[in-house]
Order: structure tokens, then C-alpha cells, then sequence
């Protein structure tokens, strides 16, 4: 998989009508080269296995999974069709593909809930044609591949995975790999889709760079985690900036600490802290390198804000008048900023426009700042929706986090599941300031924190295991992902 955009579905389709249009290639040509690179894959990878059963719905998917069959059955395979659409509502390049398979020695007929045994099974039911309720006679074909032991091979698009979100519904088959067609669809990367595509190869079938260029600024950038420039040799502390960590309420220190630390392993010169008093011989016991104030309900900051290059606001910070009080002061200063937890809480109650601001909420934060009981699905519409009313680069977390900001949207594919843990946004706040204070942009430095924070896990994961790792497991590892340092 060699891409650097992932596009939505609305899009894909424009790009195959272009390429068919433009270029004078039919529908069932591209079936023709979409089927090749399948068989390819299967013969590749389960060659010695020379049994397939092949699952057809009603549309071009369909076609795509007629042709391979064909081509596998004109290698000498054992192949089944097992037809789950209506053969009536086959599109016109479906049933010349249709008619392919049937001048094949595959076996084609209705499919009647037996699966093939010790066969490699395709999925050619929906692809990228998932709208709303998955009928019965699919859901029960996808139910019975996926009780099915066999390696599965999903032809575009894993039926029943949603091509935007990356959601599944009631079913959805779970494949070993997914071929893939013309770009990356945001749904393989995002929410569900990796546990439901497995491998993902793409097969471009020969489209066009200046054809995809066309579409460039609807696609959505992956986020990549190069090196920070190597250091001088003369350098000093004052070069790469002072950060304030705002946080750390009662009970909640270790969230301002976390931020903190790896703001220290991000690679800031110098990292201030404002938290309650009562956690002063923590922070000092934990982390010496980091200066400590402890402030109450009153006490003004306004001298330490005015000495440092950055903010992060939120880590542990509560909704109380101790936070409140804190809020208002980092608010009115105006320095570069991170927004995170209470202090996205307590811009909810009352929204404004932010300059010069990082917010990262995670869903249910984000549906708070756009004033709704529970996040839209479409996380698209919500990041461009967070973006247009506070005016700040928005971190939208989950899986497969969204960067939206004047330069686009862009996604993060690293990390995974080990991440789904205490502290985690707290590490990435940390990060992000520490970039901001060291005078990255702060586009630039949303989209490299959250790749390096991605990049940190899987390092940390790869020594730790996915189960039981910890945020400061990854803070170890945030300064060698920034030094280009591998896993």
C-alpha cells in the first residue's frame, strides 16, 4: 500500500466515471483489470489452495467478483459462485461479466447458506453500494463467511463497512485482506475498518496521476511523523522554548504531570506548571526538571504567562472556581495555545472564537462544543463543523484522528488499540505544546504531535504489549519517535 491521500466514496465514484469518460476505458474493463490484480493477490498469497467460493451480489462488485472467478477457474481451481443478489438488477457490465463466468468451468448458483470447506472465500457483495439496512439474504451470506474458519479476500471494500466512517452496522465481513480499487477509502483506516479490512493492497488499475490530482484537495492527507530537525551543536534551553501546563485540580495531578513530562521529552527547553499546592511534592518527587507553582482560587498568573512561549489548558483542570479563575487568565493572554478536557469543557459553556489555538476534543467533547447530546457518526462534518465556529485547529480524536486547519484535513493511521487508555490525551497535549513552544506553526505542530503520539505508541507497544500499556509508557518513547529513531 503506497498512497498518501484516502478519499471519500462520492469521490471514488467521480474518479472511475472520470477514468471511464476521459480515457475511453468501459465499466467492464475496469472489471477486467480489478479482477486480475484480485486473482493476482490469491494466487500470491493462498496458491496452494486451488478452492474458492466467490459471493456475488447485483452490482459492479458483483462484476468484479464474476471475473474473478472466472480467472481462477481458467487456472484449474475448484470455483463456486454463490449468487446472493438478484441476477435481474445486475448493471450491464455485471452481466457481461456474469456471462464470463458461466463460459468458465465455475460453478455458479444461488446461494443457499453452505460454505465452500477449505476454500479461500471472496467477498464481492456490496463493496462501496452500502446504503442503510443491509438486506437479509446478505446479512445471512456475511454471517455465514465469517463463522467460516477460511481466509477471506474482500474485493474494494468489506461488505457491510460503511466507505466514509468506517463504521459497521449489524454485519459486516471480517477479511483477511481487501483489495482495494483506484485510491484508499477513508472507511479502511477509520473507526472499525481495520479490524474488518486486514491487510489493505491497493490496486490503482492503471488510473492517471494527473486524473487523481484533480481530486487532491477532496482527499484527506495521512499524516507522516519525519524527524525534527537535528539540533546545533551551541544550542541552549532558551532556543526551544518555555511551556505552561494550566492544570492538575484537586485529585488530578497526574494529568497535569503526565502533559508535562512529555512536554520535557518533546523536546521543550523549559516546562512551567500552574496546579493546586497540595501537589507540589509529587510533581517535584516525579519530575525535578519540571518549575512547579501552586496557586489558589485567586492568585494571578499573569507574570508567568507573560515569560512563556506557550500554553496547554485542561489536563486535570475541573469546572470549578479554581479552574474558572485560570481559564479566564490563559484565555485572555493570547498566547499560542492547547485546549484539552475541562478546558473544552468550560469553552462549552461559553463558546467563543480562538486564535491561535489547538483544541482536541474527543467525541463526546466534541458534541458538547457543538451543543448536541452524542457526536454525528459523519466525523468529517464534525471536525469541519468544530473548525468553522471556533476558528482553531481541531484535533478530533478516535480512531484514526482527524487534523483539520487551513491547510486541509488530514488523518493519522498510527497507533492502534493500546492506546484506548488513562492519560493518553494528556501525553498528546504535552506534545503539542512542546511543539508550539519550540515555534512550530500551529497546523504543523497539530499534525506532527498527533503522528509522533501515534508513532511513541507503537514503539511503546512493540516493547510493552497492546495489552497493559501505560501513557507514560509512551512518553519514553515520544523524544526517540521526534529524533527519527525506529521501532
Amino acid at each position: 500500500m503506497t498512497a498518501s491521500k484516502l478519499y471519500p466514496a462520492s469521490v471514488i465514484k467521480e474518479i472511475d466515471r472520470q477514468y471511464s469518460q476521459d480515457y475511453d476505458i468501459s465499466s467492464f474493463q475496469l472489471m477486467k483489470l480489478a479482477a486480475r490484480r484480485v486473482v493476482e493477490v490469491i494466487l500470491t498469497r493462498y496458491g496452494d489452495t486451488k478452492r474458492a467460493q466467490v459471493f456475488c451480489g447485483s452490482g459492479n462488485n458483483a462484476g468484479d467478483g464474476f471475473l474473478v472467478a472466472a480467472g481462477l477457474a481458467d487456472r484449474g481451481w475448484l470455483v463456486q459462485v454463490a449468487l446472493v443478489g438478484d441476477p435481474e438488477k445486475l448493471t450491464e457490465a455485471s452481466r457481461d461479466a456474469l456471462a464470463v463466468c458461466q463460459n468458465s468451468q465455475a460453478i455458479v448458483e444461488a446461494f443457499e447458506g453452505a460454505v465452500l470447506d477449505r476454500a479461500i472465500l471472496v467477498d464481492a457483495l456490496l463493496g462501496l453500494g452500502v446504503h442503510g439496512q443491509i438486506r437479509s439474504a446478505y446479512r445471512s451470506a456475511i454471517t455465514a463467511i465469517n463463522a467460516s474458519s477460511s481466509a477471506v479476500v474482500a474485493v474494494d471494500l468489506p461488505s457491510g463497512l460503511q466507505p466514509d466512517s468506517g463504521e459497521v452496522g449489524a454485519v459486516c465481513v471480517r477479511a483477511a485482506i481487501t483489495v482495494t480499487f483506484l485510491a484508499l477509502k477513508i472507511g479502511l483506516f477509520s473507526q472499525d475498518g481495520p479490524d474488518y479490512a486486514g491487510e489493505i493492497i491497493l490496486a490503482d488499475l492503471g488510473l492517471p496521476d494527473i486524473l487523481l490530482a484533480k481530486h487532491a484537495d477532496k482527499g484527506l492527507r495521512i499524516l507522516e511523523a519525519p524527524r525534527l530537525p537535528a539540533r546545533q551543536n551551541k544550542a541552549h534551553k532558551g532556543h526551544f522554548g518555555h511551556l505552561l501546563v494550566v492544570g492538575g485540580n484537586t485529585g488530578f495531578g497526574g494529568a497535569g504531570l503526565l502533559a508535562s513530562e512529555a512536554a520535557l521529552r518533546s523536546g521543550a527547553g523549559l516546562v512551567s506548571v500552574v496546579s493546586r499546592e497540595g501537589h507540589r511534592s509529587g510533581f517535584l518527587a516525579r519530575c525535578p526538571e519540571v518549575m512547579f507553582r501552586g496557586v489558589n482560587e485567586t492568585d494571578d498568573i499573569t507574570d508567568l504567562l507573560g515569560r512563556v512561549q506557550a500554553v496547554v489548558l485542561g489536563p486535570g483542570l475541573g469546572q470549578d472556581a479554581w479552574a474558572q479563575n485560570l481559564f479566564r487568565q490563559v484565555i485572555a493572554a493570547g498566547k499560542p495555545l492547547v485546549l484539552d478536557a475541562d478546558g473544552l469543557n468550560l469553552l462549552a459553556q461559553a463558546p467563543a472564537a480562538l486564535v491561535d489555538c489547538i483544541i482536541t476534543p474527543h467525541p463526546l467533547e466534541a458534541a458538547r462544543l457543538l451543543r448536541r447530546d452524542q457526536v454525528d457518526p459523519d466525523r468529517l462534518t464534525v471536525v469541519c463543523q468544530l473548525q468553522s465556529e471556533y476558528g482553531a485547529v481541531v484535533v478530533l480524536k478516535g480512531a484514526a484522528t482527524l487534523v483539520a486547519s487551513d491547510t486541509g484535513i488530514a488523518i493519522n493511521v498510527l497507533g492502534g488499540p493500546a492506546m484506548a487508555t488513562a492519560g493518553m490525551g494528556d501525553v498528546l497535549s504535552g506534545l503539542l505544546g512542546a511543539l508550539l513552544a519550540q515555534g512550530q506553526p500551529l497546523s504543523r505542530a497539530a499534525e506532527l504531535g498527533v503522528a509522533h503520539h501515534g508513532r511513541a505508541a507503537q514503539m511503546a507497544t512493540a516493547q510493552q504489549g497492546e495489552v497493559g500499556l501505560l501513557a507514560r509508557d509512551v512518553v519514553r518513547h515520544v523524544g526517540r519517535s521526534l529524533s527519527g529513531m525506529t521501532l
